[in-house]
């Protein structure tokens, strides 16, 4: 059966944040995933979880300057320590709010390091941080993003991420799959599916290649979300797209295809 959480970063947006929490229950969302929660304190988030009765499925670590169009943390030469104070506020938030995995994004490869410089920086931040996440009881993943919406990121196919899980070899970091962002650098998502879906933590979808609701796009979503229906799978699908107005608006896809 499939689960559907309502990424509340891109979802809701015309609310306030917590705000959204509700209104995502009241969609019919009984999960929700925050990319970044930590600009809210963490009593009043618990508090609109609690009031609204729903779950979290997935929250990222703090990126630093990433969403601003810098490099980020994970994959950067230097910022080793600020990676590890972003992992222990991601500990205190996912803990505070029962958060079962924590996703780790890699950051793009800074102009004066390689790539290669880049992924043994990641590699080398994620044998730390996964096991302190482990500790907590929280898995981790990493997700691949397409160099076409983030150019210079460090992660962008599904190879990347397999590689990362080989080098860091530890059984509670897994891959954060997107559709929208492997659809747009050309992967066969039902191969991706039914071949990794063992190493898969976490799926979000948005169609392609407009990034927008399911139906928007190119995308074969009945097919898709059938495979995952089928598959042994037992995380949630997070919906991450851009409504492009009131989000309500475009939930059509939401009673067609949960069961």
């Amino acid at each position: 059966m499939l689960r559907f959480s309502a990424n509340l970063s891109m979802l809701f947006t015309e609310l306030p944040l917590l705000q959204r929490i509700a209104a995502a229950r009241q969609a019919g969302f009984d999960c929700i995933e925050i990319q970044f929660p930590y600009d809210v304190p963490l009593t009043e988030l618990q508090q609109a979880v609690t009031a609204a009765g729903v779950g979290i499925a997935l929250i990222n670590v703090p990126a630093g300057d990433l969403m601003q169009g810098g490099d980020g943390l994970a994959c950067v030469p230097g910022k080793e320590r600020e990676f590890a104070a972003a992992v222990e506020q991601a500990v205190e938030y996912a803990h505070g709010l029962q958060v079962p995995q924590v996703n780790v994004l890699a950051g793009r490869v800074a102009p004066e390091v390689t790539r290669a410089q880049a992924l043994t920086t990641l590699s080398a931040n994620l044998q730390l941080a996964v096991p302190r996440l482990a500790a907590a009881g929280i898995g981790t993943t990493i997700e691949a993003i397409n160099h076409f919406d983030m150019p210079r990121f460090a992660v962008n196919s599904a190879a990347d991420m397999l590689q990362l899980l080989q080098q860091v070899n530890l059984p509670t970091l897994t891959m954060q799959v997107d559709l929208y962002h492997m659809a747009r650098m050309g992967e066969d998502l039902q191969q991706l599916l039914r071949q990794h879906w063992q190493r898969i933590g976490h799926i979000q979808f948005a169609d392609a290649p407009g990034r927008g609701a399911p139906g928007s796009g190119e995308l074969p979503w009945a097919t898709l979300f059938r495979l995952i229906g089928e598959l042994p799978y037992a995380g949630y699908c997070g919906a991450e797209y851009k409504p492009g107005g009131n989000t309500e608006a475009t939930l059509g896809w939401l009673d067609q295809y949960r069961g």
